[in-house]
């Protein structure tokens, strides 16, 4: 996995953020950018409602962040930021 930049903050710190290799090599660079800062806005993508609301209690009670989107070649991908707060990774479904 390659390091991004810097972390990202919004509603929350992301911590040192990855990209694993399927995600590097099937999402477009600038859709995992973009991702990532709705991520970090509290924005989930398209998780179902109980994973949405489990992350609006994770904000609160300090546990794991999921958000789930597709690129716009249809690609379905996962942004996940560790409980403690200390990194998170963009990847594809099948790399979890």
């Amino acid at each position: 996995m390659n390091n991004v930049i810097c972390p990202f903050e919004g509603v929350f710190a992301t911590g040192r953020v990855f990209a694993t290799p399927g995600a590097r090599e099937k999402i477009p660079a600038g859709e995992l950018i973009a991702a990532i800062l709705r991520h970090a806005q509290g924005d989930w993508g398209e998780v179902c409602p109980d994973d949405w609301q489990a992350n609006e209690e994770a904000l609160v009670g300090g546990a794991r962040l999921l958000s789930a989107y597709v690129s716009s070649t249809g690609e379905k991908f996962w942004i996940i930021t560790e409980a403690d707060r200390s990194s998170t990774t963009m990847l594809l479904p099948d790399e979890y």
